[in-house]
């Protein structure tokens, strides 16, 4: 069994709603053991797009890392995600951010997810369930990566409207 840290996020829809189902859709590929809080946050790059939601889910699993990657694609076009602009909105984003202590650079993977460490919108809820996992290649945990961070602006606890 290995464990994975996906990276969840979505600016168009019922964001809420699309964080919760994909969630729940981790669940084909191991068991979700641990779910960060849901954080509201800006745009990067394109700016003129609604705000996302992000989360951090931890999934123990038996599949590899490319398997579990290949089932993130699969769930984000269930979602509806269509990749018309980069960086732009979309409906559903999964990332594969860790896989335990792997370090692979291929065409299609990348681990540990290569700006992990630039992206508040990752660290802050990665912080919330594993402050003190060693993030292998940055030699750094990722508590450390997050005061690193020159800024954690425009990262909010998200709660839902009742």
């Amino acid at each position: 069994m290995g464990t994975a840290y996906i990276g969840l996020g979505a600016n168009l829809g019922d964001r809420f709603e699309t964080i919760e189902w994909a969630i729940d859709r981790l669940g084909a590929l191991g068991t979700v053991d641990a779910v960060s809080g849901i954080y509201e946050t800006e745009p990067l790059h394109v700016l003129d797009q609604p705000r996302f939601l992000n989360a951090v889910a931890r999934v123990k699993t038996a599949l590899r890392p490319e398997s579990v990657l290949a089932g993130l694609l699969a769930i984000e076009l269930d979602a509806g995600r269509t990749r018309a602009i980069r960086h732009g909105p979309r409906t559903l984003d999964l990332d594969l951010l860790l896989y335990d202590d792997q370090v692979i650079h291929t065409s299609d993977l990348t681990l540990p997810h290569p700006r992990l460490h630039e992206r508040a919108f990752v660290l802050v809820p990665l912080n919330e369930i594993a402050s003190s996992l060693f993030v292998p290649g940055l030699e750094l945990t990722v508590s450390q990566l997050l005061v690193r961070l020159d800024s954690t602006a425009g990262v909010a606890s998200y709660t839902p409207d009742p």
